[in-house]
């Protein structure tokens, strides 16, 4: 039964992998994606269903319009936010959508988090700073040779950057989906939270929760997307 299983993963890796319509940065993130789409199988039934719902949503409004548009949203858009904004755009991508965009913001604006960068960049991602605020410092996030770099900073959800109708929200904190019950302007909510690795701030448990949580949304958005692919037919 566990060979069946890993030969499963494999096919499963295999098959997504002729899907992919971007040329990676290096290998190390191509090994990192390759490592996403074989965590599948760890999300369990009742979460792809909530995860299932996104896809639909993402499958249907991709049919009729020619731009679809997502904001990942959680308190202060300084972690889980950009986590989600970056694996799901760069999903879309891996599965041939080119009109798919996605943003972050939060109930407020910080700065992006020294610790959730670092985690980013021990996938594989280039990364480099733009600009000269150091309070909330913007970055560039390469992922490709082929692509446009993912622009990042803390910023609210309505920022002058994030679309103002039409898109869907997705919460990734419960309190941020609490703080909003209604986010003006978006077709649709949805709420997916995921526990906040700041708590493992300074601690000797801190570079191994992030990458914990960083591979955990990015498993999902994967998965996301990949539910997409199969639904879409234009």
């Amino acid at each position: 039964m566990k060979k069946l299983s890993i030969i499963l993963i494999i096919l499963l890796s295999l098959n997504d992998a002729a899907y992919s319509q971007i040329k990676f940065i290096n290998s190390k993130v191509e090994s990192y994606v390759k490592k996403v789409l074989s965590n599948f199988d760890s999300i369990s039934g009742d979460r792809k269903k909530d995860l299932e719902k996104i896809a639909d949503w993402i499958a249907t409004k991709s049919k009729v319009n020619d731009k679809t548009e997502i904001t990942i949203i959680c308190t202060h858009n300084s972690r889980r936010s950009h986590f989600g904004q970056v694996w799901l755009q760069i999903a879309a991508r891996y599965y041939g959508f080119t009109k798919i965009y996605v943003y972050s913001g939060g109930t407020e604006a910080t700065a992006l988090n020294q610790r959730a960068l670092n985690a980013l960049k021990r996938t594989g991602l280039k990364i480099e700073k733009i600009g000269n605020d150091k309070q909330n410092p913007k970055f560039n996030l390469y992922y490709s040779k082929n692509e446009n770099p993912v622009l990042l900073y803390s910023k609210r959800y309505d920022d002058i950057q994030n679309p103002k109708n039409g898109f869907a929200a997705i919460m990734v904190c419960s309190q941020a989906d609490e703080a909003c019950p209604n986010v003006p302007g978006a077709d649709v909510k949805f709420a997916i939270p995921y526990e906040d690795p700041k708590a493992s701030d300074n601690t000797p448990y801190e570079t191994a929760r992030y990458d914990e949580t960083c591979l955990k949304i990015a498993s999902e958005m994967f998965y996301i997307m990949y539910k997409v692919k199969q639904l879409y037919k234009p």
